[in-house]
């Protein structure tokens, strides 16, 4: 059997993916989360096979759940399952250990497919993310990642600077050097652009 937890901030898609799995005669989903913060709790809770996560949740996001996981030496295989075909995203898994990464609108079977071979020691990517992943390299540095993430939010460059301990002038040369990296025409373009790339 197959232990799964189970992490979709959609309410209704995290109860028709807990459904259809439980169909499955070898897969279990022992718990579900809403958010990144308890889908990481629900994992050091219950020790499951595979952790299915979205990417983009309240807290952290499915990204930063494996790469915490991964930090932590935690055994936990890490399947992502997105509606995003980003090559930054897919990327940024890699990185963080994630071990498969499928997009959300395939079949049921596809997926529980996927689960299996990422149980078994695969590594599973969707055919579509895979050539995504041909896309231009991420430029950003983790800093400049970190203000334009805090742009994106809406903070100012003076809440920035005293959220992170920054001089407003640091603030400003960080966000410049983003802006022409992503040949942006302001701050606000810089996120966007950054997020739409999936390199946020």
């Amino acid at each position: 059997m197959i232990r799964v937890v189970l992490a979709e901030d959609q309410g209704m898609v995290l109860g028709a993916f807990a459904s259809l799995l439980d169909l499955q005669s070898d897969i279990r989903v022992v718990a579900t989360a809403t958010n990144g913060d308890d889908a990481l709790v629900a994992v050091r809770a219950h020790r499951p096979d595979v952790l299915v996560t979205d990417i983009e949740m309240p807290g952290r996001t499915g990204l930063e759940v494996a790469a915490e996981l991964n930090r932590l030496g935690d055994p936990t295989r890490v399947l992502i399952v997105t509606t995003f075909a980003r090559s930054g995203y897919l990327r940024r898994a890699v990185d963080a250990g994630v071990a498969g990464y499928v997009l959300k609108d395939a079949p049921i079977g596809e997926l529980a497919a996927a689960l299996r071979r990422v149980h078994a020691g695969e590594r599973v990517v969707a055919p579509e993310l895979a050539m995504a992943a041909w896309d231009a390299a991420d430029p950003l540095t983790d800093r400049e990642r970190e203000l334009l993430r805090a742009v994106a939010d809406g903070a100012s460059n003076a809440e920035i600077a005293s959220r992170m301990f920054l001089a407003d002038g640091t603030v400003r040369n960080y966000l410049s050097t983003a802006m022409a990296k992503l040949g942006a025409r302001n701050r606000t373009e810089a996120a966007r652009t950054a997020q739409t790339r999936g390199w946020l």
